[in-house]
């Protein structure tokens, strides 16, 4: 197959928005880009937790999901997952936390009680992928994948280690089930490395870069937070890093179904969204006691 680059299309910088009072950074959705199918949302937190008072109440409280799959990297620190189906779980740096949230489920996402006391802080990426409507009304799941679980890919200059956290790359597949054709990869390099990602076919495609700076061949620099949105066209990315850094890489395959989203409802029409309304509080999602 022909080798053909991908060009940059678009250039979105993070911007500082108030969720419930936490100042988190958004990329997407934007007034310029509501989404790019089937990725909904990216979000970058970075939040300081004190020792004054318990972690349990600290951090994200319950709240309800259903039809898409909210997933949690985490760049420092360690968060406490707790949700309706029982699981309890804490997630440290370099881990990955895959809920999908099917027909519905409640959680929260706090520290974890050593961070709490020791004052720490807690760096996270969060992406919302999108589910066909043939898989939203699944039973939930979720999925832990520490860092024995994570496959990793390391370039030719062993300046770049890519983990694989879903799909393939470069002959190394995850084990995580997916509802989508996706493909995300999770980049960490030195400086001066250099490594090629070749995109499946039909693929839409989103570069977050964490940290650090780097070249996009065919386009130029970047800094970090910004995510950047690639062409249709093309099957290929060469990044250079000049500096340590940190980045997503995130291919899916679309949908092209209609979108229905209220808060942390993602449906296919405004009627499924007040049945999920509906089931949340009729308590079908179930109910999230944070004891442990």
């Amino acid at each position: 197959m022909e080798t053909i680059l991908k060009q940059v299309k678009t250039l979105l910088p993070s911007v500082e928005i108030d969720m419930g009072g936490t100042p988190v950074k958004q990329s997407l959705p934007t007034q310029k880009v509501n989404r790019v199918d089937p990725f909904l949302l990216v979000h970058h937190l970075k939040t300081q937790y004190f020792n004054d008072r318990p972690a349990r109440i600290q951090g994200i409280g319950p709240h309800p999901h259903r039809g898409f799959s909210p997933v949690t990297f985490i760049i420092d620190g360690e968060i406490h997952h707790r949700d309706s189906r029982g699981n309890s779980q804490i997630a440290k740096i370099g881990e990955v936390q895959w809920m999908n949230a099917g027909a519905g489920i409640v959680h929260s996402e706090r520290p974890s009680e050593v961070l709490a006391q020791r004052n720490g802080t807690q760096e996270i990426i969060q992406l919302w992928i999108n589910s066909p409507a043939e898989s939203k009304m699944k039973e939930p799941y979720y999925r832990h994948l520490s860092e024995e679980q994570i496959h990793v890919v390391v370039s030719e200059d062993n300046k770049v280690k890519t983990k694989v956290i879903a799909g393939s790359f470069n002959n190394t597949k995850s084990d995580l089930p997916t509802e989508s054709e996706l493909q995300i990869l999770w980049g960490n390099a030195e400086k001066g490395g250099t490594e090629t990602y070749q995109i499946p076919e039909g693929f839409n495609t989103m570069l977050y870069l964490i940290n650090g700076t780097m070249r996009i061949t065919g386009y130029g620099f970047i800094d970090a937070e910004n995510l950047v949105i690639f062409e249709d066209e093309g099957n290929e990315i060469t990044l250079t890093f000049t500096e340590d850094s940190q980045y997503l890489l995130l291919n899916g395959k679309p949908l092209n179904e209609k979108v229905s989203q209220s808060g942390p409802f993602v449906m296919n029409n405004q009627t499924e969204i007040l049945e999920a309304m509906r089931d949340y509080q009729m308590g079908k999602m179930g109910v999230l006691i944070e004891e442990d």
